[in-house]
């Protein structure tokens, strides 16, 4: 009889602290599923925020803008444009003509 009852208690021993080690486990599982929950959440906020800077910063007129100030880049009018003919053609095609020097 003390044999079945000592192998009872050592059993009911191992149950306690395997239920007290999966408890342990379920709780640090659940704490790393929060990290990465509330980190996707602070990730797509973030996401959020940068999509919006871009469609502010990609407007026609701030792309206008910095084409003129940073690149001197100028709209094309009739005065800066030149036609060039190709001999094999016969008609005029049009191309721009650059300000450095061309003919």
């Amino acid at each position: 009889m003390t044999r079945l009852s000592l192998l009872l208690l050592i059993a009911t021993v191992a149950s306690a602290l395997w239920l007290v080690h999966s408890h342990y486990e379920s709780r640090r599982l659940f704490m790393a599923l929060e990290t990465a929950l509330k980190e996707a959440k602070r990730l797509e906020v973030e996401q959020d925020r940068l999509e919006v800077e871009q469609r502010a910063q990609a407007t026609p007129l701030r792309v206008e803008q910095i084409a003129r100030q940073q690149l001197q880049m100028r709209t094309a009018s009739p005065a800066i444009t030149q036609y060039v003919s190709h001999p094999g053609l016969g008609r005029a095609v049009p191309a721009a003509k650059t300000t450095e020097g061309a003919p």
